[in-house]
């Protein structure tokens, strides 16, 4: 076990930024970054024992200055899309700025993604790094001054732990998330290799959205008889050309599947294996949904170590507050009270040629 601090690069406004290597006792390890909390690297162990990067992303921060895809990023104050860009709360309407269609995405374009987060922590003894930021009132268009920490922990069962932690002092909008994206063929593999990626989801039911825009139409939707349903492992691209309205509007999977209709104790969401490579990710979240993106939208990026990557190169399991929850009211709300703590941890389990269930 071990963190090593690393330069990485220059912010925009040209001050240093640094990567933390975190490694566990098997050899595995993860680089996080100051900028925008970043999770960069993900070393795995495949069957034969090399190590395997299975996150997408760039060498340094620099790459992580436009990041259209985001990879790796830490995203807040609200992910993924508000419809009309606008939400209202305790009868006051505030706007977010448009920048998806009519929409807000992710709480662009003034992302937490590009700036420079303090590191808190690098507590060796846990094996994990701490990152805090300070967003103020009306930054983003949110109300509210809000504190928020992101702790990356690396334990010696291959585990990944991201916890998100937040305070404010207005009742706000928080609904916080990680843009990772994964191959676990390794992150220059290719789309190939991910339509070959197993996936299984344990969500009964799903969001449908309206159109192109994917904003939800409010009704949660049973996957049970559609190219939806993951309840099973299949391949990514078993049903992936289906004739199917929903895999029509976002160009393949970009859609919220719901575990629960409320946020509870951890509980597994879905498990991706590689069967060439035989490594297994396993996502365990409180959240009550995640969102299964499969890069359709990745279009000749310039990434790690030369690689160029393509239109469904990497895939996302975002879990999260359902879309649009601000303005959905069959959706449990994203509203974080003034006061009340915002407290949630993504896990993400890798094993090597261990998932026998799959």
């Amino acid at each position: 076990m071990g963190i090593v601090k690393k330069p990485f690069g220059k912010s925009p406004d040209n001050r240093e930024v640094f990567l933390y290597e975190i490694k566990n006792a098997n050899g595995m390890s993860i680089g996080v970054s100051d900028f925008g909390a970043t999770l960069v690297n993900i070393l795995v162990p495949d069957r034969d024992g090399k190590m395997l990067d299975v996150a997408l992303g760039y060498d340094s921060a620099e790459g992580y200055y436009d990041n259209s895809c985001h990879f790796g990023a830490v995203i807040g104050r609200n992910g993924n899309r508000i419809g009309g860009a606008r939400f209202t709360l305790n009868g006051k309407e505030y706007q977010l700025a448009v920048n998806d269609n009519k929409n807000n995405l992710h709480s662009g374009p003034d992302w937490y993604r590009t700036r420079i987060w303090e590191v808190k922590a690098v507590d060796e003894e846990k094996n994990s790094v701490v990152f805090v930021l300070s967003s103020p009132d009306m930054d983003q268009g949110f109300p509210g001054n809000f504190r928020t920490e992101v702790t990356y922990t690396l334990t010696d069962e291959n585990e990944v732990q991201i916890h998100y932690e937040g305070e404010a002092d207005q009742d706000t909008i928080v609904n916080m998330t990680n843009h990772s994206y994964f191959n676990l063929a390794g992150h220059e593999a290719g789309s190939e290799a991910l339509l070959d990626h197993k996936v299984q989801i344990l969500a009964p039911e799903y969001t449908p959205v309206s159109d192109s825009e994917a904003i939800p139409t409010g009704e949660i939707a049973p996957v049970e008889g559609t190219p939806m349903d993951f309840r099973e492992p299949k391949k990514i691209g078993q049903d992936l050309e289906a004739d199917f309205e929903q895999l029509k509007f976002g160009g393949g999977y970009d859609h919220n599947y719901a575990l629960t209709r409320e946020k509870g104790s951890m509980r597994k969401a879905a498990v991706a294996e590689y069967e060439k490579s035989g490594i297994v990710m396993e996502v365990y979240t409180d959240l009550p949904g995640m969102q299964f993106y499969i890069g359709n939208f990745i279009d000749n990026e310039k990434g790690k170590n030369g690689c160029v990557y393509q239109k469904r190169g990497g895939f996302c399991m975002e879990t999260q507050y359902y879309p649009d929850a601000c303005n959905q009211a069959s959706f449990q709300s994203s509203v974080l009270k003034a006061g009340e703590k915002y407290d949630t941890t993504t896990c993400l389990l890798y094993t090597s040629d261990a998932a026998d269930e799959l």
